[in-house]
């Protein structure tokens, strides 16, 4: 979300409108606030398995501050496909692999168990399914001797606050060509 927001300044065709999160403890919203971002906290808890009134929630808290582009980052809620079709076209999320490869968690383990050679990281637009959704970005990272999860998911969160910043850019410019990183 840092990256993000810091991205958007200068001749950048979007400014960031809201930092909205489901945990009011995380970190972002007082990164955000110090920034000058609106922030909001839909906390999914209360909403114990309704599903479709958390979501309800969280439109409200986001037609309020009326985006045009909805960037996940780091919101680990699986949206149901109505709330999907009420933002279509106008999501975007970043997995840490390089999809279709490695969709939901474990990414990096995964990606050693299997003996990759390389991963990374990619960002889609969103759509009803996880981790789906046309690839708009993706950034390689070499797998080392000796690497672990941690090391690993370390060099593509470096490559993470490059790329999704580069797509977000483009994608807001009304571009949705892939950016490809090496």
């Amino acid at each position: 979300m840092v990256s993000l927001a810091d991205s958007m300044t200068g001749d950048h065709p979007a400014r960031p409108v809201l930092v909205l999160s489901n945990n009011p403890e995380a970190g972002g919203l007082e990164k955000a606030r110090a920034r000058g971002i609106a922030t909001a906290v839909v906390d999914h808890r209360p909403f114990k398995g309704d599903r479709a009134a958390f979501e309800a929630a969280v439109s409200a808290a986001l037609e309020a501050h009326a985006p045009d582009i909805i960037c996940l980052a780091g919101f680990m809620r699986v949206l149901t496909a109505d709330f999907v079709g009420r933002w279509q076209g106008r999501i975007l999320n970043i997995h840490p692999s390089l999809l279709p490869k490695y969709r939901g968690l474990d990414t990096h383990a995964r990606a050693l168990a299997a003996g990759d050679t390389e991963a990374g990281c990619t960002v889609h637009e969103v759509t009803a399914e996880l981790d789906d959704g046309p690839v708009l970005g993706q950034a390689r990272v070499p797998v080392q001797p000796g690497d672990t999860p941690d090391t690993l998911a370390a060099r593509v969160l470096e490559q993470e606050h490059v790329l999704y910043p580069a797509v977000l850019r483009r994608f807001a410019g009304g571009d949705r060509r892939p950016v490809y990183l090496p």
